[in-house]
């Protein structure tokens, strides 16, 4: 065992030592020590119940014979850091997760981790760090929070941040935002919609390092302590078959979560995520790769914010298996990759079905015939950026306007809240990419307040930075290369007519191409935001956002 290494031997004494101090028994270090690692807090409301799942983990170990060993990961609440300084922290608290996870594991001489996020960038984070060390390893999430309810309806935090603008807009009173915003996220879980928390936590079900109802079973429900429990006994077999993270992740099975993502028309930001998972398993993730998967992959879920279902509805009509289940009907799924509780995934969904074909369309009739991510390219984008365009209205799927341009995204947001922001513009932030911000804010203020403003069918929104998953529109992020990197969204100047054609998959910025290579050949960079701290390291090392945002050596 792994573990041996800190507690057998005459020479480990000194180590058993410390163990006997903390309580542990002889017979307790006799069996695999397994890494629990917890992301509970209490500034997050999708981890403030991860204590609970951390207990149901410990009792799964136990019964299987194992010693759960508890310890614990940092993580950012992105709709408490958003549109501050603090939004440059939660894509760069990626990377320490992934560095904590490694080095806890290491320092400790664990036999396999049972891994307990929820929100964001702690799931990818968590994963990343599995791979890394490639020991045995499995995903047990907090789960997806219930829908609020508002006025009749289902409620969540995108409607609270469109609510601001609406406010400014005079379509809603402060009183109105009052209630809705006691009533949009009722209780503990990841917010409802998928939004990027969710989206990975189906992606790592689709991956098959989590087990089933991973990404969908709600927060508040028995069945995912019940799954809690079984997390915990499916480790102790893990480790037993010595079944590792990238026995798991590979480029099948890779290929599989993004043909899920394509369906459940996921985050921005998976592609983010999933290209940095692959990094650290040394697979080529390819941005083109995802186009040419969008081509083969119906859309068959719009849930909020592209739609009015939540994650909750999802996992009535049948959840990630579900989905995998119809999908394989048109034989797009690779059904033999191997799942962390042993077997492959055929096995995992057999007898899976649709119990709502409202919720998750058939494949014969879905939403659209691409999936809901696109990359574009083009000469404002010549290594690519991202758009979710199951959440851009029809009418913006191409689109041409003037360019209103901001160094950051503070600017952008009083400028819309003042009414400066005129229907048929295209809203350009820079200098907020990974690089540049440093940390690559997620955007969903600025977007927000064009949708409860009644512009996100007549305004886009493009920028170097990123979208929340909440985000809905036409929302094109991850521009690369970056302003800071000097990438042609540096010098874009105001009035700059910029071309958007989703379908076509380009971006572009209406200039001679000589004039755009005399402004980049000219263009002086700017002094770094952030000179101290962390952040300034991060910027010295972290990749362009084509590249998944990691840190590079």
């Amino acid at each position: 065992m792994i573990s041996d290494r800190v507690k057998r031997g005459v020479e480990k004494a000194p180590h058993r030592s410390l163990f006997y101090a903390m309580g542990y028994t002889e017979e307790e270090l006799s069996r695999p020590l397994i890494g629990v690692i917890n992301a509970k807090s209490d500034i997050i409301p999708g981890h403030i119940h991860l204590d609970m799942i951390a207990k149901a983990v410990k009792t799964g170990i136990l019964m299987a014979g194992g010693t759960p060993i508890e310890v614990p990961s940092i993580g950012v609440c992105d709709g408490i850091a958003m549109n501050h300084i603090g939004m440059k922290y939660s894509l760069a608290s990626r990377e320490l997760i992934a560095d904590g996870i490694e080095t806890l594991a290491m320092a400790h001489g664990f036999d396999g981790l049972v891994l307990i996020p929820n929100c964001d960038k702690i799931v990818p984070g968590m994963i990343m760090g599995a791979v890394r060390i490639n020991i045995p390893s499995i995903v047990i999430s907090g789960g997806p929070m219930l829908a609020g309810f508002y006025n009749g309806g289902a409620a969540d935090l995108s409607l609270v941040f469109e609510g601001v603008g609406a406010v400014k807009a005079g379509m809603m009173d402060e009183y109105e935002l009052k209630c809705l915003e006691e009533k949009a996220c009722p209780g503990c879980g990841s917010c409802s919609g998928m939004y990027t928390a969710n989206s990975m936590n189906c992606l790592a079900e689709a991956l098959g390092i989590a087990l089933m109802g991973n990404g969908t079973i709600p927060a508040v429900d028995a069945e995912r302590i019940r799954m809690a429990k079984k997390a915990g006994m499916v480790i102790m077999e893990a480790v037993k078959q010595n079944i590792c993270p990238r026995d798991i992740i590979n480029k099948a099975s890779l290929k599989n979560a993004l043909i899920i993502d394509m369906a459940l028309g996921c985050s921005s930001n998976s592609v983010l995520h999933m290209s940095a998972i692959a990094h650290e398993a040394g697979i080529d993730f390819d941005l083109d790769s995802i186009n040419d998967t969008s081509e083969k992959v119906p859309n068959l879920c719009r849930l909020s914010p592209a739609g009015l279902h939540h994650m909750e509805d999802l996992h009535r009509a049948g959840g990630i298996p579900a989905i995998m289940a119809e999908l394989s009907n048109n034989c797009l799924m690779d059904l033999n990759v191997n799942v962390i509780e042993g077997g492959s995934m055929g096995d995992r969904i057999k007898g899976a079905k649709v119990s709502d074909y409202d919720v998750i369309r058939p494949v014969d009739n879905p939403y659209s015939i691409t999936g809901g991510i696109a990359i574009l390219k083009g000469n404002l984008a010549p290594r690519g950026a991202v758009v979710k365009k199951a959440a851009v209205d029809s009418d913006m799927m191409v689109h041409k306007g003037p360019a209103r341009v901001f160094d950051s995204e503070e600017a952008a947001f009083n400028a819309i809240l003042s009414g400066s922001i005129q229907k048929g513009d295209v809203v350009v932030i820079r200098y907020e990419g990974p690089k540049g911000g440093p940390g690559m804010k997620e955007m969903l203020s600025p977007t927000s307040a064009i949708a409860g403003m009644g512009l996100d069918r007549d305004v886009a929104l493009i920028t170097d930075g990123r979208f929340s998953g909440a985000t809905r529109g036409a929302a094109i992020g991850h521009i690369s290369p970056e302003a800071m990197e000097g990438g042609p969204i540096a010098v874009i100047q105001e009035g700059d007519i910029i071309s958007i054609d989703i379908p076509n998959g380009r971006l572009d910025i209406e200039i001679d191409g000589n004039m755009l290579e005399d402004r980049i050949d000219n263009w002086i960079p700017p002094q770094p935001k952030i000179k101290k701290g962390y952040l300034a390291r991060y910027a010295k090392m972290v990749s362009s956002a084509d590249k998944g945002a990691v840190l590079d050596f």
